[in-house]
């Protein structure tokens, strides 16, 4: 059954600052989708609007988990994630007192995900062994490519149809980065999962993207079909390949 993500005309920001205008894009089922742009022009912010953290004020987002359509403007974070929708934030957001273990089960509380409590946390541990080693290790305590698969592994727990991803490579060395990404690849294969991800690593993000949309002071400035209308693209080339 399909799932895929409708942005559209979002208006948003923070009291009285206005950082999204007039922002649409949409993630197709079975998509990864990039969204591409520097630190402060709105990327995680376009995210939070996404999960119910920040509440738009103007547009509307449209999840469809399984065939079946939902208006997410109104509707609280936690709502949102019982539909099927995970967020992995920028700074990954563990629990840094509490194990590696709780702070997956913690990521299982959506109630769809609790019968497959076992399922999940048997795959998470396949697909991030290292992670399996560290089991009773405090969260805190790990490196931060430790954290990041922790982070990603946390957000499958709660088995989503729609994953968002906001800024994966921030705070690591440029192996980890690229290893962090090509897990994103595995996972959403693995999972069948529709993806989002807020990227400022234009080449590492486009190693696994479908297409991508560029974000320009709160704004959409441009679209790219494919990687490489992307990698083509003159205002890329610019800000991102030093072109």
């Amino acid at each position: 059954m399909a799932s895929s993500l409708t942005v559209a005309n979002i208006d948003a920001g923070y009291g009285s600052v206005r950082v999204l205008e007039d922002v649409s894009l949409q993630v197709g089922a079975g998509e990864t989708v990039a969204l591409l742009g520097t630190n402060g022009n709105g990327k995680s912010t376009l995210m939070k609007s996404i999960m119910g953290i920040v509440q738009p004020v103007a547009g509307s987002i449209r999840a469809t988990i399984d065939d079946v359509e939902h208006e997410l403007i109104g509707r609280s974070t936690e709502e949102i994630v019982d539909l099927g929708v995970a967020f992995v934030p920028e700074g990954r957001r563990l629990f840094p007192k509490l194990t590696v273990t709780e702070n997956l089960l913690l990521g299982a509380f959506r109630p769809k995900a609790r019968s497959a409590i076992q399922r999940n946390l048997d795959f998470c541990f396949e697909t991030f062994p290292r992670l399996k080693e560290r089991a009773r290790q405090l969260a805190g305590s790990m490196s931060g490519g430790e954290q990041q698969m922790l982070a990603l592994a946390r957000a499958l727990m709660s088995a989503p149809r729609i994953l968002l991803i906001d800024e994966p490579s921030v705070g690591l060395a440029p192996l980890l980065v690229k290893r962090t990404i090509d897990k994103i690849k595995e996972l959403k294969e693995g999972y069948d999962l529709t993806v989002l991800m807020a990227e400022q690593n234009f080449t590492q993000a486009i190693r696994i993207a479908d297409r991508g949309y560029v974000i320009v002071h709160g704004r959409i400035a441009f679209i790219g079909n494919s990687a490489e209308a992307l990698s083509n693209n003159e205002l890329i080339r610019e800000f991102y390949l030093g072109a």
